[in-house]
This record gives structure tokens, sequence and C-alpha cells, in this order.
């Protein structure tokens, strides 16, 4: 019987050592989940006088012959003894790879041996709710997240305001740009067409040909300005084209009766052509496509003056 009561008072004194290794331990964050890097820290009591911090990493303790703790689902990063004579400390930093209760192996440092000592490892999942995960992150909080959500809302709206726009008076303003576009290149083409005929008969070409260019090319230009068949009029049918063209500001109304009047009878007369009469034709047509243009962009400015 007394044996009995001695193993009993033994067993009972090896536990209280046991669970008194943790008393006093805390965590460093206090709640630290898988994966977290932790500091257990443990109290202890003061020495008789200071000495050095021992630090123990798995480096220095196979130098030191001194067996580093491993766990299976622990990684330890660092063991520091602080000594001071006001009250020592533990320091264990390491990280966890599973939850719940992990007991930490035995620890030697300092010529101690520390046993029994736990840490509580917590789940990412809410422990009030089974299989629900903690609450989500808050919203936007990458930076130029919010920038780039208005943006693009602001370029929808944009987007179908310029849709809206254009099935209403879009379609009308692009066939009036493309119409002006047109004319535009209408009268390049024709003043290129005279600089070209110019240096032909600068460079001594045959006259009769320049002329008969000249009045092709012009009466294309007639017949794509006034939406009239001009390739086959005689002069005096250009008279015809008088009330199309009185559209432009100062437009002489017998400009083209007397112009194709003068080129036909140098181009069939059989006289002799000089380059005079040639470059006389050109100066007047070149005048005549000023005065065009120049009436174009008034009744441009007119038409805008009174919308």
């Amino acid at each position: 019987m007394r044996k009995i009561v001695f193993f009993a008072l033994i067993y009972s004194v090896i536990i209280f050592t046991v669970n008194a290794q943790n008393t006093g331990a805390y965590l460093i964050p206090r709640r630290i989940f898988v994966g977290d890097r932790a500091v257990l820290v443990l109290p202890l009591p003061g020495k008789n006088e200071k000495t050095e911090d021992i630090i123990l990493t798995s480096d220095n303790s196979y130098l030191n012959g001194i067996n580093f703790p491993l766990h299976a689902n622990i990684d330890f990063h660092r063991i520091i003894l602080e000594q001071r004579t006001g009250g020592s400390r533990l320091l264990i930093e390491f990280t966890p790879f599973v939850t719940g209760r992990l007991e930490l192996p035995a620890i030697e440092i300092g010529g101690e041996r520390f046993t029994g000592l736990t840490v509580i490892v917590d789940s990412v999942i809410d422990s009030r709710s089974s299989l629900i995960l903690s609450g989500p992150a808050a919203s936007l909080v990458m930076p130029g997240t919010a920038i780039m959500l208005y943006g693009i809302i602001a370029f929808f709206i944009i987007f179908i305001i310029l849709t809206i726009w254009f099935f209403i008076k879009g379609r009308l303003f692009l066939k009036k740009w493309i119409e002006k576009w047109n004319r535009w290149k209408l009268f390049i083409s024709m003043r290129f067409t005279e600089k070209h005929l110019y240096k032909s008969v600068l460079r001594g070409e045959d006259k009769r040909l320049i002329l008969d260019r000249l009045s092709e090319k012009f009466r294309i230009f007639l017949s794509i300005l006034t939406e009239t068949n001009c390739r086959s009029m005689t002069a005096n049918e250009f008279k015809k084209l008088t009330p199309k063209l009185l559209m432009y500001q100062d437009a002489n109304p017998l400009f083209l009766h007397n112009f194709f009047f003068s080129c036909d009878e140098l181009r069939f007369s059989g006289v002799n052509i000089s380059s005079h009469d040639i470059f006389n034709l050109l100066d007047d047509l070149r005048g005549f496509l000023k005065t065009l243009e120049g009436g174009q962009k008034e009744k441009s400015r007119d038409v805008k003056a009174a919308a």
C-alpha cells in the first residue's frame, strides 16, 4: 500500500512539473493560423547576474553539438534565451503547418531543458459554422481599382451617347463630311491638272493634245461638280449650267461659254496655236477655280450662321 501511494505521489509531481513548464507562456500574436510566423514567450525567473543572450539556430546548434528541435508539423526558426536579473525569457520563433493543439519537442538551451510546451493553431475555417470561410476581404483593395471601374462605366456611357447621336444626327453629318471631302479632292485634282498642262506647254509638247486634255478634264470636273453630263456639251449648251454655278458667289455666268468657245476654236480652226493662247486659258481656269472655292466657303459660313 505504501508503494502505491509513493508511486502515485511521484507521478503527480512529474505531471505537475511538465504542465508547469507552459504556465505563463503566451503567443505573439495571440491567435495564429496555419502558415503564420509566431513567437512563443515563456517567462523565467531572473538570474543572479546579467549574462549575454543565447541564440540558437539550426546552423550554430549543429556547430555547438546541440540538437536543434525538430517537429513534423512545425518549422522552428530561432530560439532565444534572454538572461536578466529582473526576469529571463525563452523566445521560440516558429511556423506551424497543421491546426489544433501542438506539443513542442524538448528544447535544450543554456544548460536547461524545457518540455511540455504547447501551442494552439486555429483554422481559417470559422468554427461557428461548419465549412464556411471567415469573412471575405473588403472589395476594391487594390490601388487604382476604383479609377479603372469608374473609367469603364464612363466609357460605356459616352459610347451609348455617341451611338444615340450617330443614329439621330451622325449619319447626316457623316454624309455632309464625305461630300465636302469628295469636293475637296475634286478641286485638288483639277488644280493638279492645270499645273501639269502648264508644264507640258513649257516642255513644248503638242499644243492640240494639251487643249484636248484640258477640255476633257474640265468637262469631267464640271460633270461631277454639277451632277450633269458635260462631256458632249457644246459651248452654247454650257449656258444651261449657269443656275447651278450661280450658287457660288462671283461666278461669271458666261465664263464656261466663253472658255469652251475659245478652246474649241483653237482646237478645230487649223491655225497655229501659240503658247500664249493656252496660258491665257489656264489662267482663266485657275481664276475660275479660286472663285468657286471662295464661293463654296461663303456658302458654308452662311449655312452655319442660319443654323
